[in-house]
């Protein structure tokens, strides 16, 4: 029986977000003199060396727990910019907001480990640092390198990140992540990587951090990734919302769109 909206939480409430990157360039001496400056800040212009790209637009949506949420998008639709904005890793322009339940996890392939250290050490200190305690690392170290497959091919975990191709470092940087109860989850193009295997241990894996009442966000140029694991999907197209809705009804729309 489908849960009504009155009685469903709310963890991501996103509301008339505008999310702007300001590039600054080099400006000449006149350009940058006391003057100039002065007569800016009373013309409120802006100074010609900083460049503006308006990467999302006005986006509004309320996600809820227990939910999985496809953001689909062509490339530069500004999908990865709303995960970071909803991580707090980027600010949101006055006059917007966007309101989280607990502190959202953003899971990258690009997500920083010690290239250094070996992938055991790794484990460790990634999983200190999302809170959890010195014994209930030591109870989980083995089966996140499991769940990873870093070792099918040899004692990889004792190993050194900078040895890893990036598809390992991938997979570990997920089962690290996917170790952990979040609130909310971000996972940017994580399920992108690794053998077909590993892409149906994680699609599951995501499946059950929905079902411990969590909230995950997945981008993903994979249709048949955010098919398996989505119920919903947002439709993110020059940092506008397109759709939202079903995952399915929201993919043909898109489908359309990009066969054009």
């Amino acid at each position: 029986m489908a849960v009504a909206d009155d009685e469903r939480v709310p963890t991501i409430i996103a509301e008339n977000a505008h999310i702007i990157y300001r590039i600054h360039g080099s400006v000449s001496a006149a350009q940058n003199s006391p003057l100039s400056s002065f007569k800016r800040l009373v013309t409120r212009t802006k100074s010609a060396a900083v460049r503006e790209v308006h990467a999302v637009k006005g986006v509004s949506f309320v996600a809820y727990k227990g939910e999985a949420i496809g953001l689909i998008g062509t490339n530069g639709s500004g999908k990865s910019t709303l995960l970071r904005a909803i991580a707090g890793l980027l600010p949101v322009e006055p006059g917007g907001a966007i309101y989280a339940a607990g502190q959202p996890s953003l899971l990258g392939v690009n997500a920083a480990l010690m290239n250094d250290l070996s992938g055991e050490r790794n484990v460790m200190l990634g999983c200190l640092a999302m809170g959890m305690s010195p014994a209930e690392v030591k109870g989980q170290v083995q089966d996140i390198i499991e769940f990873s497959g870093i070792n099918e091919r040899g004692d990889f975990s004792s190993l050194p990140m900078r040895t890893y191709s990036s598809g390992m470092g991938a997979r570990l940087r997920f089962a690290i992540a996917a170790a952990k109860k979040h609130d909310v989850l971000l996972i940017d193009e994580a399920l992108a990587t690794g053998d077909a295997k590993f892409r149906k241990r994680s699609e599951q894996r995501v499946r059950d951090l929905r079902a411990e009442a969590g909230t995950v966000f997945l981008v993903s140029h994979s249709e048949q990734s955010i098919r398996d694991t989505c119920e919903r999907s947002i439709w993110l197209e020059g940092g506008v919302i397109k759709a939202d809705g079903p995952t399915e009804d929201v993919m043909k729309e898109y489908e359309t769109f990009v066969k054009k």
